[in-house]
């Protein structure tokens, strides 16, 4: 945050082989809802927002590079994944039947108690990491102030 100005998250633009299906698949299993559609030549730009979260949908009919398996791929420069929260990861997969999972179920009970992830891959391939309880350390926290106030 330089001189006083707020920066805020803004979007995540996503190279879509099929629009419409990748828009139905954030709609359904994330509760995204078109916020605007920018015309071009050779389609369409679609914004999708969840509350202060935005996806910005692109046309593409270029060949995927990356293949998502496990929680992404390791390559720099190249998304690993997106990550969601829930509190019901049991009742998320109940309405996620049918979407490839591309690892887990996992328990993290070792890090944080309670904490589990899935990964999943949209219709393009990109792996989506949905956890339920995690939470922030603490400590890290309390650091985070002492180290504002001083």
């Amino acid at each position: 945050m330089a001189d006083g100005n707020v920066i805020r998250w803004s979007h995540v633009a996503l190279n879509c082989r099929d629009q419409a299906a990748t828009e139905a698949f954030y709609q359904r299993l994330f509760g995204f809802r078109r916020a605007r559609v920018v015309p071009l030549d050779s389609g369409e730009i679609v914004f999708l927002r969840q509350g202060d979260v935005y996806l910005e949908l692109f046309p593409s009919t270029a060949p995927s590079r990356v293949q998502g398996s496990a929680d992404g791929p390791q390559d720099p420069g190249v998304t690993r994944h997106l990550a969601f929260q829930t509190d019901d990861l049991d009742g998320f997969l109940a309405a996620a039947a049918g979407v490839p999972v591309s690892l887990g179920p996992l328990s993290f009970d070792e890090v944080i108690r309670g904490w589990r992830s899935v990964w999943l891959t949209d219709p393009d391939g990109l792996v989506v990491e949905v956890s339920e309880g995690y939470h922030d350390d603490e400590h890290l926290d309390r650091h985070a102030a002492a180290h504002a106030a001083a």
